[in-house]
């Protein structure tokens, strides 16, 4: 038996998500029914983290066990050739396992130390037809040196249950948030998180927040009394699906993935 790990790029928009649904519309259930054909095999999946519908990912990380031997090269170009345009395989790496202690081995979710998301905004009066689906929008403008200010407050370890949903299944909104970064260029704003985990629609919530302080209807001490108070009720609301990108899980060196810089154009 053999583990697999691939990293995996994906345009969210025309799935129901990551996670596997009965109509099988989404990116699980795609790259499954790939292996499925590549391999002759069913083949089931594990993700370093679910995202939602309309999300994308740079970069997501999936294992599987098989007994079938393929180097690297023919795993990608192999399964990419069963997939849809909106979804490939970047890279593919053989695990070993440690047939005495297989608990031990590489978990695509369970060894990842941080996972970093990227959220963009395009803050124009007028939304871009061009940019439907890949980034979100905001009509009003952003002042970013106040979104920076309230963005610092994220840093080190909190309860972020007040940028938590409801639905969050997680056991605890104790979290560790290591980067919180905001760039502009232009009319498009990239906010930068990078944490040890995050809660279902955190980055979101956490985006919807910080554009009430761009936009002036709060200031950064707001923010600060949001996080620090845990309601979600404080907060402001989810805000949309269409800018969010998981952008890199980040693995101990010892599992040796690759490292590949991968940026979008507006990043």
């Amino acid at each position: 038996m053999k583990r697999i790990a691939l990293g995996i790029q994906y345009d969210g928009a025309p799935w129901h998500g990551w996670q596997t649904q009965a109509n099988g519309d989404t990116v699980q259930d795609a790259l499954e029914t790939a292996l499925e054909k590549f391999t002759l095999a069913r083949i089931k999946t594990t993700c370093a983290g679910r995202t939602d519908a309309g999300v994308h990912a740079i970069e997501q990380v999936v294992h599987f066990d098989t007994t079938l031997a393929r180097d690297a090269y023919s795993w990608v170009r192999g399964v990419n050739t069963f997939l849809p345009a909106s979804i490939a395989v970047r890279w593919a790496v053989e695990i070993p396992l440690d047939a005495s202690d297989p608990d031990n081995g590489f978990h695509a979710r369970f060894s990842a130390v941080a996972r970093r998301y990227h959220y963009v905004l395009y803050n124009h009066p007028v939304r871009s037809p061009v940019l439907a689906g890949k980034v979100g929008w905001f009509h009003r403008p952003l002042a970013l040196e106040a979104m920076r200010e309230a963005a610092q407050l994220l840093l080190g370890q909190h309860d972020f249950s007040a940028f938590r949903a409801s639905g969050c299944q997680a056991k605890s909104p104790v979290k560790l948030m290591h980067q919180a970064d905001i760039a502009q260029k232009g009319d498009i704003f990239v906010f930068t998180l990078r944490a040890n985990a995050f809660l279902h629609h955190m980055v979101r919530n956490i985006v919807g927040s910080l554009i009430y302080v761009g936009n002036g209807s709060q200031n950064p001490a707001w923010f600060g009394e949001v996080l620090a108070a845990g309601n979600r009720k404080l907060a402001a609301p989810t805000f949309m699906p269409d800018g969010l990108y998981l952008a890199k899980i980040d693995y101990p060196e010892k599992w040796i993935l690759p490292q590949e810089p991968y940026t979008l154009p507006w990043i």
